[in-house]
């Protein structure tokens, strides 16, 4: 459901994308109010579901995850059954740290991410290969990462 934003609600959700660690106090000031109107917007945001959760966002490198990959996945069927067992599945896998239904050859893509790549080698021989709905895979390594980022543009008025 789409809801109407203000120049102020625009605002307040770049700032959090920026520093979702920023004081109430902070960002009643950088928007120019007051700080209860300005927890009373933010609590408007959470619960209309714009701002669905705050998360750190951590180095996969740095925590001994040093391979990423995508993985184009084609089902054996595109039904219902079908989709469902595979959400089930992946759902279950915490190395597969995206998963987007798309349009296209592949029915879904996933990310996903190992230590190295014997590690994610056998991750996909033992949980990925063996979801009985899988058909076909096709795993892209990244070698490098231009752009990451998690903050949405926020539309104009």
């Amino acid at each position: 459901m789409k809801i109407k934003l203000d120049i102020t609600d625009r605002k307040i959700l770049e700032l959090l994308q920026t520093n979702s660690n920023i004081t109430n106090a902070q960002l009643a000031q950088e928007i120019g109010l007051s700080p209860a109107p300005t927890l009373e917007r933010v609590k408007k945001l959470e619960t209309a579901g714009v701002i669905r959760s705050y998360h750190a966002v951590v180095d996969a490198a740095s925590v001994g995850l040093g391979v990423s990959t995508f993985v184009m996945v084609t089902l054996k069927g595109h039904n219902k059954e079908n989709i469902a067992k595979f959400m089930q599945a992946i759902s279950q896998i915490k190395e597969i740290v995206e998963c987007h239904h798309v349009t296209g050859q592949a029915d879904f893509i996933l990310k996903i991410v190992a230590a190295d790549i014997p590690s994610y080698q056998q991750l996909m021989l033992d949980k990925v290969t063996n979801i009985e709905v899988v058909d076909n895979m096709q795993s892209m390594v990244i070698l490098s990462t231009l752009k990451d980022t998690k903050m949405i543009p926020i539309p104009e008025l």
